[in-house]
């Protein structure tokens, strides 16, 4: 199986959104513009939601009969271990093999020197083409690089070779996940890490590494947008000399998680996607969540009620919704207005405070990453809050579309 060049990780929460996802991935390809859907969701949000994988394909499978798409698509294992993988076996044919948690964790220095010794050939001064400054690497730096990284890598193998166990060598997408760590991976360190990954024998298409700046869920970049830059062409550089070095496959590319909503690095990317003629995969995740949560409040009544609902119980339980997201929101409660005020809002001040629109006045950031976490309030209030998605399903499918199709897909690939 192979993703395509453009690939797009759709987030759906609850399930209902399919339709409209792929609506705004067909008008994509109306416009010339082909990508691949890729619905995710991660073993996390099925625990909230009290949802499994299965779902996740039935969603998919309903939305691609229902629009009539006849190219491929995929079903992402997103963010998965050893201790979960199981349960997304027959479901998924694409796996997020997340090891972060690994990095840092030594090697057996047996194995570091075995690797040391294999590719000895890196040590020195390499000049890569895309890249302005040469890339040094001695022996001691390629030595603790091995070190730093090489027990993740082997996770990963374990977890690839479990999967095509089950499921048998190219009938799945494999995706490595590094992106979950505090520090961002130096251009030197990318090209070991996929040395490493070669070794393992893992066919990934794509990978994510940690950027520096913040990547918080639902709002815009925060960071040097230049050095994102920066960092983002030397990864292109150093996976176009990596795929001829070292035989990985040719279409590997970058993976952008919590990419959505960053709209001032959609730029930067786009035009380093055009000077390296490079393929992207982006993690959209849980904006379509918000967008379900504006449609409601547009369309009044039990659906602006419902929105007000969510919020307030987010208010009250913030500790508990924030603490998994900890290293990915930034909430000032001075700035949050309280469940009191919310409910004296018509449907279109609640809609404006969420929509993503910094032009607005009345966009509020803080009360854009509460909510985005708050899908557990949302879940807990089931099957009232589903039958209210299914009610409204016409502005809320709008809003859907418009948001990845308008906000997104355009301002990354075509630029306009």
């Amino acid at each position: 199986m192979i993703v395509g060049k453009y690939s797009f990780g759709i987030g759906d929460r609850f399930g209902h959104q399919g339709k409209a996802q792929l609506a705004a991935i067909m008008k994509a390809r109306a416009q010339g513009l082909d990508i691949t859907p890729v619905w995710n969701k991660s073993n996390r949000e099925h625990g909230i939601i009290g949802t499994k994988p299965a779902d996740v394909r039935r969603e998919a499978d309903a939305a691609v009969v229902a629009g009539g798409w006849k190219e491929a698509y995929f079903v992402d294992a997103d963010h998965i271990g050893l201790a979960n993988v199981d349960a997304f076996l027959e479901a998924s044919d694409f796996f997020t093999l997340d090891v972060a948690d690994f990095i840092g964790r030594p090697a057996q220095p047996s194995e570091v020197e075995a690797f040391v010794k294999k590719h000895n050939f890196l040590v020195g001064t390499h000049r890569i083409e895309g890249i302005e400054e040469p890339v040094p690497i001695s022996k001691a730096r390629l030595t603790a690089i091995a070190s730093k990284y090489l027990t993740a890598v082997r996770q990963a193998g374990r977890i690839y070779r479990h999967v095509e166990a089950k499921k048998g060598a190219g009938h799945f997408v494999t995706e490595v996940s590094m992106d979950e760590t505090d520090t961002p991976q130096t251009p030197m360190e990318m090209l070991i890490i996929l040395a490493a990954i070669a070794d393992e024998g893992i066919p990934a298409q794509t990978i994510a590494p940690k950027f520096s700046g913040r990547f918080n869920k639902g709002v815009d970049y925060v960071g040097d947008v230049k050095q994102f830059a920066r960092e983002f062409e030397q990864d292109l550089a150093i996976i176009r000399l990596a795929v001829k070095e070292f035989g990985l496959p040719a279409n590997l590319k970058l993976s952008v998680h919590s990419g959505s909503d960053k709209f001032s690095i959609y730029g930067p990317i786009r035009q380093a996607l055009r000077k390296f003629d490079a393929g992207l995969h982006l993690k959209t995740a849980g904006t379509t969540w918000l967008e379900e949560l504006i449609g409601l409040a547009r369309a009044g009544d039990d659906g602006l009620a419902i929105a007000r609902t969510v919020y307030a119980g987010a208010f009250g339980r913030m500790e508990e919704l924030c603490g998994p997201y900890a290293t990915v929101i930034d909430i000032d409660r001075a700035k949050l207005p309280t469940p009191e005020e919310v409910e004296k809002w018509e449907g279109e001040r609640f809609a404006a405070s969420l929509c993503h629109d910094p032009s607005c006045p009345q966009y509020n950031p803080h009360f854009r990453q509460l909510l985005h976490v708050a899908y557990k309030v949302a879940a807990e209030l089931a099957p009232h809050f589903t039958a209210a998605l299914a009610a409204h399903e016409a502005i809320i499918a709008e809003h859907v579309t418009t948001n990845l199709y308008e906000r997104h897909i355009r301002p990354l690939f075509l630029g306009t």
